[in-house]
């Protein structure tokens, strides 16, 4: 399918899955400065409908078994489809309210480049709280009008300034202005509800499950996946092979001024690579070809229904999934190849978030 460079360190069931809910580089402008207004009024969120998403089986061409956790479906009926961030901009929010951290009146602001952002606005906004997001001007255009959409603020920063001089930009607006900080690098609840729910489903869904595979961000996801699974689950991790990168919802990690961040718990990866952009982009137009005409074989369908999933998992007919999904694709084949992998393995890894989000960049020719 695709190459990578790296090193290393009929299923068609109705099973279900019952998750409790958890609960001199430039530097960054202000946060306060170039701000986007929000274009539409914070509708309405059905927070009932995240959670419990499709585990779906794909077909790599390789000998090991392989599903996919198909995380759009947070969210699924109330607008614009979420991601795998969903399930954090929630957490992070909910559990606040309940320690009494975030107050009624208290203004929100969050760091991101992408989908945490659209995940702490849509939940934000829906409960009643004023929201900024600060996001890099480059930022992914769909990304961008979720935020706005939700009724946001969105305020932008320069595209050159290192992305933790954004965060420590953040922190002190934060602390100057009385926003509430979710903070979802150094978060507990971001983890925790990957313990609690993406971790427990997975379980659940697919009980025979010998590895996980997925990229690291902030490592929300890796890192409470992990804890939720049996210690005999081998985890394998990807983060990108360079800076900068352009699978987003990754960071670049391994060298220079970017920190690990405190919620990444690395001894719980037992294999880690790193992932080139090309190799992420080719990946994903890979499987939107390899599903052109083919149906793609649903394991569990969580909370919805066999034909909301089947509509779902495709847009304008099109299975169009995001460069971190590709990467994550990638790996599973690369793992195989190399003989990692075998016919007796079973893999479950992510479908992170729906290529419309990319109009920009991978599906410009689609959207």
């Amino acid at each position: 399918m695709v190459d990578s460079e790296g090193k290393r360190g009929d299923v068609d069931g109705d099973a279900g899955a019952s998750a409790s809910r958890a609960a001199a580089e430039p530097t960054a402008a202000e946060p306060t400065a170039a701000a986007v207004p929000p274009t539409n009024a914070a509708g309405s969120l059905d927070e009932s409908t995240l959670f419990e998403t499709p585990l779906v089986e794909l077909d790599l061409g390789i000998e090991p078994t392989v599903y996919a956790k198909a995380e759009w479906f947070n969210f699924y009926t109330t607008g614009t489809p979420g991601t795998v961030k969903s399930r954090i901009g929630y957490a992070m929010i909910d559990a606040a309210e309940r320690r009494g951290d975030l107050g009624p009146d208290q203004p929100i602001i969050e760091p991101s480049s992408g989908n945490t952002g659209a995940a702490v606005a849509r939940v934000g906004t829906a409960r009643g709280y004023d929201v900024t997001i600060a996001s890099p001007e480059d930022a992914g255009a769909g990304k961008r009008e979720v935020i706005r959409e939700a009724g946001a603020e969105l305020t932008t920063v320069p595209a050159a300034a290192p992305y933790d001089a954004i965060i420590e930009a953040v922190e002190r607006a934060a602390a100057e202005n009385d926003y509430y900080w979710p903070n979802q690098y150094a978060n507990p609840d971001n983890p925790g509800i990957h313990e609690a729910t993406t971790g427990a489903e997975i379980r659940e869904q697919a009980p025979e499950l010998t590895h996980y595979v997925t990229g690291a961000g902030t490592g929300g996801t890796i890192t409470g996946v992990a804890r939720a699974l049996d210690d005999e689950v081998t985890i394998v991790g990807y983060e990108p092979a360079s800076d900068p990168s352009e699978i987003e919802g990754t960071r670049y990690l391994r060298t220079g001024n970017h920190p690990y961040q405190d919620v990444y718990e690395q001894f719980r990866v037992d294999e880690k690579r790193y992932l080139t952009t090309d190799t992420a982009m080719k990946a994903a137009r890979w499987l939107r070809l390899q599903y052109a005409d083919r149906e793609i074989p649903i394991r569990a369908t969580g909370q919805w229904d066999r034909d909301q999933v089947r509509a779902g998992l495709r847009v304008d007919d099109e299975f169009v999934v995001g460069p971190s999904t590709g990467a994550n694709v990638a790996l599973v084949y690369e793992l195989a190849h190399e003989g990692f992998l075998d016919g007796d393995d079973v893999v479950v890894t992510t479908l992170c978030d729906r290529g419309d989000r990319y109009s920009e960049g991978l599906w410009s020719d689609l959207f």
